[in-house]
């Protein structure tokens, strides 16, 4: 069975995962303390071995050496006093320990206290740098007869004791010292990561559409650079919101233009025409129904008034249909297209010239790129005729470099507003014509400065363009 998000084992709230970035650096650098101090430790009890085993061993020949010149100076002394004299003189030393046996084997005066009270070293760290007990035994010799030996013991404890005081000290020290170090770690890394937090939460405020959101610049160079991006990011997503708003707001209000505009047409085109077609009818039914043979006169008459009508008709639905879709677009090659439609801005204008240069052009760019081409030069063509009294106007079509550039010019005044109202009822305008070129990820700029005015488009061609097939101009 495979397992499902309610049924996968969650990770323990400690897994390092869930940790924040702060504990995770302030975990990573107690490992690292504390191998430094399983270091520190193994290099102290190595030094500290060695220390030992020399200090002893340097105490023991320097006993045996005055245990050795006491018994030759003090040959004149009697045997029991030589004896106590030598326990007396060693009974306390660093290091080592004396014991004089007389010849019976007999310790000579009492065992001097082996019991430490002030820094004891624990015995667990006493066993781990002490190195092997030494026991030498000196003979005592006077005047060549033997009074005695002197056996001498080695003794780290004493400096075991030393050892561990200090480290001890150096212990608490080094640890007081990290812990102040942590501690102002964890300060500072608070202080460090508080930019990164106030990220997060605009981050979040930007993912619930609120691109109001604004970042402080931080002290830290590389934090200041994320947080200038930010700022810039939000400010670019809430351009391209307002941008948006506004093209739905332009796409609703065309749609309803184009709709009114529709309704009107049908009524005032269509009405009319339908209302003479059924008044045409009736006239033909009263004449066929008459007492008298049908005037072929009157037939015909009302035969080429319907004509007419139906002419009308077909008219006005042709350039309805033509503004709701180009006719022939998507079937015909563009450039055959576009020779058309100018031609049709020649008939409706005698007076003004219209050039089209399209040679070279493919049959087709696909659906959306084609319309857009067909729609920007219908409306700059309008824009040039209605707004700019223009009398010649130029549009040239080309691709190069992957790319479709447009070019419309005329040599009228110019286009005043920014966005001047359209009668042809395609709903475009001069925004329109951006949104349409930009959303295709292409570029619009329009030259105002005159004389007259001149519209550059580029459009990318796209991949999966139609057929290749160049067509030539109509």
């Amino acid at each position: 069975m495979q397992d499902t998000p309610a049924t996968r084992p969650q990770a323990a709230p400690w897994a390092w995962a869930a940790w924040s970035t702060r504990a995770r650096l302030v975990a990573v650098v107690l490992l690292i303390d504390a191998l430094a101090a399983l270091v520190s430790c193994g290099v102290i009890v190595l030094n500290a071995r060695t220390a030992v085993r020399v200090e002893t061993r340097a105490s023991l020949a320097t006993v045996e050496s005055l245990v050795a010149d006491t018994i030759r100076l003090s040959e004149s002394t009697p045997a029991e006093t030589l004896l106590q004299t030598l326990d007396l003189r060693f009974k306390v030393l660093r290091h080592v320990r004396v014991a004089v046996l007389d010849n019976a084997g007999e310790r000579v005066g009492r065992p001097a206290s082996t019991h430490r009270t002030e820094r004891e070293a624990p015995r667990w760290f006493a066993d781990l740098i002490k190195p092997p007990i030494e026991r030498h035994t000196l003979p005592i010799t006077v005047n060549g007869q033997q009074l005695g030996t002197a056996q001498i013991t080695t003794q780290p404890l004493d400096e075991i004791d030393e050892i561990w005081g200090y480290a001890r000290a150096l212990s608490l020290t080094t640890a007081a010292i990290n812990v102040a170090m942590l501690l102002a770690l964890y300060i500072a890394l608070g202080r460090i990561l508080a930019p990164l937090r106030r990220l997060g939460a605009g981050l979040t405020q930007l993912e619930h559409h609120d691109y109001t959101a604004r970042l402080e610049p931080p002290g830290a160079q590389e934090l200041a650079v994320i947080a200038e991006r930010f700022n810039k990011v939000a400010a670019a997503l809430g351009e391209v919101r307002g941008a948006n708003g506004r093209l739905n707001r332009q796409l609703l209000t065309a749609q309803d233009d184009e709709r009114r505009r529709t309704a009107l047409e049908l009524h005032d085109e269509f009405g009319p025409c339908l209302f003479a077609l059924e008044a045409n009818a009736a006239s033909i039914a009263r004449i066929a129904s008459g007492p008298t043979d049908p005037s072929r006169e009157k037939l015909a008459a009302r035969a080429a008034e319907i004509s007419a009508i139906v002419g009308q008709v077909q008219t006005v639905n042709r350039e309805l249909l033509n503004r709701l879709r180009p006719h022939g677009l998507g079937q015909a090659p563009l450039a055959t297209c576009l020779d058309l439609l100018l031609r049709g801005f020649a008939q409706r204008h005698p007076g003004l010239a219209f050039v089209g240069r399209f040679d070279g052009l493919a049959r087709g760019y696909g659906d959306l790129v084609d319309l857009t081409v067909f729609r920007c030069v219908q409306e700059s063509a309008t824009n040039a005729v209605r707004h700019g009294a223009a009398t010649r106007v130029e549009a040239e079509v080309v691709e190069a470099q992957g790319r479709l550039a447009v070019t419309i010019r005329d040599n009228g005044t110019g286009i005043l507003g920014t966005d001047a109202p359209t009668e042809h009822g395609t709903g475009l305008g001069l925004s329109g014509m951006r949104e349409r070129v930009e959303a295709l990820g292409g570029t619009f700029a329009l030259d105002n400065a005159g004389p007259g005015a001149i519209v550059r488009i580029m459009i990318p061609v796209p991949p999966d363009r139609g057929e290749e097939n160049n067509a030539p101009s109509a």
